[in-house]
């Protein structure tokens, strides 16, 4: 395999499969099949997942809410998805260990990164919950922070469209894919990867970036095995 160890990120609204919120078990079983094959091939795996199925801060806050208020909300939200990802992943076979941002001890670790580390090293998946347990931070931020911490080789970004194209290719037609960018390409031609704090933070500290569609059955083994799926952002 390409990479030992991941950071994978998944979006809170890609749990949803077609229902219109929450959660769908047959979309979080066939995520942890994915997951199971290249956990059987050695890959050590980092988890990071969003809220934006249950709740989002930002969407709160327009509507009259406090912002941090709602970013706390947000939080807790991505905890829910962790535990359920966390027992699809163990209803699979795989041994599992979930920290949080913030203390919630009844149901999760908190994170500590020589702990997280430790976990990863004896084959545990990792499940980052609640952010960055800050205010104001998305959890693309928290996944490339946690990613930085636990010295993965790359950041897996799993989304329902196969790459980073010239325009959204839901909404534009003409859209063309990229294969391959840099850091400055992305920054020149305005292209909307993560946010850029996320983005910026990945930059500074030369972890690759990989946008692949998760929901397409094999895709997952495949980038980490090297083949090119999806679209590198790197150095």
């Amino acid at each position: 395999m390409k990479y030992k160890r991941i950071l994978l990120k998944l979006s809170g609204e890609a749990l949803m499969g077609d229902r219109q919120y929450g959660i769908d078990p047959k979309r979080l079983a066939e995520y942890a099949e994915e997951i199971k094959l290249i956990h059987d091939k050695g890959v050590e795996i980092a988890i990071v997942i969003g809220g934006g199925n249950i709740f989002r801060g930002v969407a709160g806050a327009s509507n009259g809410m406090d912002r941090v208020q709602g970013d706390y909300m947000g939080m807790l939200a991505t905890v829910i998805n962790g535990m359920a990802l966390q027992g699809a992943l163990e209803d699979a076979g795989m041994p599992t260990r979930l920290q949080t941002a913030l203390k919630i001890e009844a149901i999760a670790e908190p994170y500590i990164k020589r702990r997280a580390v430790r976990h990863l090293e004896k084959r545990r998946i990792v499940i980052f919950g609640a952010g960055t347990g800050n205010p104001y931070f998305t959890t693309d931020t928290a996944a490339v922070l946690r990613g930085v911490e636990v010295n993965a080789d790359v950041i897996l970004k799993g989304t329902r469209v196969d790459g980073i194209y010239t325009a959204d290719p839901e909404k534009d037609t003409t859209a063309v894919k990229y294969d391959t960018l840099t850091f400055e390409d992305v920054i020149s031609k305005g292209l909307n990867v993560m946010d850029t704090t996320a983005f910026t933070l990945s930059q500074e500290n030369e972890l690759p970036i990989i946008v692949f569609d998760m929901n397409k059955k094999g895709n997952l083994v495949k980038v980490c095995e090297g083949e090119l799926v999806g679209t590198t952002v790197n150095v």
